[in-house]
């Protein structure tokens, strides 16, 4: 029994040292064989070079060992195991484990998976790996980053903005012109409208001097001439009421109140829009030109601002054109 013990012991010593399974047969009893099934195990830390964390796997075919670079915030488990396998065609089979035994999803970021220790089986061998946590950031180190960062932003700034404010100052300069050669004829157009509705609206407004005059002059004359003050005093009474109820119906039919400015802008869009049909003015078109050129104008305004390209003001001067 001693003699069957120590030759137990000295093949677990063997399994465990070449990592295989093995049958042994007692030769004192040939039917009764055990079955030694043993899996090499081996406990491999992350290191961190370069702020870059590093596994050092030693490649089954190979026997030597192979340091795998990752990158936590843009790979997964799949992308390792592709790696393992790339590297040494011996890996037939490759998975992570939990240090409980539940295996890992290959869609889990490596940021995930290096938070806690695991397991890595490769070819049945099972490499327990340690994961290391990072030391916290001092508040002067954080510091320093932000310095970095924006530093970075500044020379990104520098070296991209220029070129980029050119191509849109030119797209946009471009699309001025072709809202100006658009507007032009429309603006001409609008040009003789406006005049021929001003002049129409200040004859209406002259016709209206003339007809008071007229009015008074008739009113004397009926008065002093032909009847009495006492026959015209009613007349003149209604007269005066028939005005009050027609700039009350101005009122109920504009909601506006009867003021010479505003009866004068009322006429003048009158003529006005008269006068687009017959000269087929389009109005909508031309208030969406006008629209759209105000608006590429402020985005002309805004792309040129000192503050924002961070060059001096005179070098954003208007040019002279």
């Amino acid at each position: 029994i001693k003699f069957s013990i120590l030759v137990y012991t000295l093949v677990l010593l063997l399994v465990y040292t070449t990592g295989t399974q093995t049958i042994f047969c007692s030769s004192s009893a040939p039917s009764v064989c055990v079955f030694f099934v043993c899996v090499f195990t081996t406990e491999i830390p992350v290191q961190y070079r370069h702020g870059r964390p590093v596994l050092a796997l030693p490649l089954p075919s190979r026997q030597e060992k192979c340091l795998f670079f990752m990158r936590p915030m843009l790979t997964t488990v799949s992308d390792l195991i592709q790696d393992i396998q790339k590297e040494d065609s011996g890996v037939s089979s490759a998975s992570v484990f939990t240090t409980d035994g539940v295996r890992i999803a290959s869609g889990t970021p490596m940021d995930t998976l290096l938070n806690k220790d695991f397991q890595l089986h490769i070819n049945e061998v099972i490499y327990n790996v340690r994961s290391t946590q990072k030391e916290p950031l001092s508040s002067e180190k954080l510091t320093n980053l932000n310095d970095v960062k924006d530093t970075v932003h500044m020379l990104h700034t520098a070296l991209g903005l220029p070129e980029h404010h050119l191509v849109q100052e030119r797209d946009l300069l471009q699309k001025l012109d072709i809202l100006k050669q658009e507007l032009t004829p429309m603006e001409q157009l609008k040009a003789q409208l406006d005049l021929r509705a001003e002049r129409s609206s200040s004859r209406v407004l002259w016709m209206g001097l003339a007809l008071l005059s007229v009015q008074g002059g008739a009113l004397a004359w009926l008065t002093w001439w032909v009847y009495s003050w006492d026959v015209m005093e009613p007349v003149t009474y209604f007269i005066t009421y028939s005005t009050s109820i027609g700039v009350y119906a101005y009122y109920v039919l504009t909601k506006q109140d009867y003021v010479y400015p505003d009866a004068k802008d009322r006429q003048f869009l009158r003529y006005f829009y008269r006068g687009a049909r017959r000269h087929q003015f389009n109005v909508p078109k031309y208030n969406q030109l006008k629209n759209e050129l105000a608006s590429v104008e402020e985005d002309l305004r805004r792309l040129r601002n000192p503050n924002q390209l961070r060059i001096p003001v005179e070098q954003i001067r208007p040019r002279d054109e």
